[in-house]
């Protein structure tokens, strides 16, 4: 049978937690910094979970975490660890702990469960919305360049059509994942980029392309370098509606490669919204791996 017992000391678990944490993030194409950079950001927010030892017949199987904090005036739990040994998997642990993790988040007033994976589930999350993946590639030799499409610098006279348009696109993303309504996903388009690049096209770090076929402008392309160490984001690579379906996303994510190595880094990583299972499906196809994907469900949840 399993059981749950709070932990009055984490210590254990926390190394535990961090030992797959960087297990993951390096199989998935990060280098040791880029995934210690990121194990720092996660065990900032570790400090207020409630950790609870899974135990089959008093033998320790696995740990499960949770938090319910405020989001935006209500009350959202979240699973931040569900770990069961490899050697006790299978046995039916990680739905118990699933199951026990939403009705600890519930009784405490949570509306909404998040959570964030690291590695596949299974059907176990199946029932949870996907709002995103952040995905990576290392990228080891040039790419093949696609035939007849260039990339070139943004011009400054671009600039304030591509921002609108990328604002407008980030909006749209973030209201179809279901991550937060449209007046939501507004203001926080706006405090981003406000943030992410004040000073447009002058912004240290950041590369802005144009992509051109034919001498027509076919997407264009936004990328932040040393994001992480040795690690591009690309915070966009675009190819315009009536120019899909034509290889040029292939050719989009070879031109972010490029830029990737001219500066240094070794590793492209980007984040695809839930809703957009074309860019998954290409993306899977090119060899980018997911980090992370997040997930989320409305709580309570039917018995059925």
């Amino acid at each position: 049978m399993t059981e749950f017992s709070t932990l009055g000391d984490n210590a254990e678990w926390q190394r535990d937690f961090e030992r797959r944490l960087r297990v993951s993030y390096t199989a998935a194409g990060l280098g040791a910094a880029a995934a210690e950079r990121m194990l720092e950001d996660v065990r900032a927010d570790t400090g207020d979970w409630t950790v609870a030892e899974i135990t089959d017949s008093g033998i320790r199987v696995g740990y499960v975490a949770v938090v319910v904090a405020d989001d935006n005036g209500a009350l959202a739990g979240r699973i931040g660890d569900l770990g069961v040994d490899a050697l006790h998997a299978g046995r039916g642990h990680e739905q118990a702990a699933r199951d026990w993790a939403e009705g600890w988040c519930a009784e405490r007033g949570a509306g909404r469960l998040d959570i964030r994976l690291t590695e596949p589930a299974g059907e176990l999350f199946d029932g949870y919305r996907v709002h995103g993946q952040l995905r990576a590639r290392r990228v080891g030799s040039p790419p093949e360049p696609v035939d007849g499409v260039t990339a070139r610098p943004m011009k400054q006279a671009e600039y304030p059509e591509w921002l609108a348009s990328e604002k407008a696109a980030y909006v749209g993303d973030i209201v179809r994942a279901g991550a937060l309504s449209p007046e939501e996903a507004t203001r926080k388009s706006d405090r981003d980029f406000a943030k992410l690049i004040p000073e447009g096209l002058a912004t240290p770090d950041n590369t802005f392309l144009v992509l051109e076929a034919a001498g027509e402008q076919i997407g264009t392309g936004w990328l932040k370098h040393g994001h992480l160490p040795g690690v591009t984001y690309g915070y966009s690579l675009y190819v315009q509606e009536q120019h899909r379906g034509k290889g040029y996303g292939r050719a989009a994510m070879a031109a972010g490669e490029q830029a990737t190595l001219a500066v240094g880094d070794s590793t492209l990583m980007f984040t695809v919204w839930g809703g957009n299972e074309v860019a998954m499906n290409l993306y899977t196809s090119v060899g980018y791996q997911v980090i992370e994907e997040s997930r989320s469900v409305g709580l309570p949840r039917s018995a059925a």
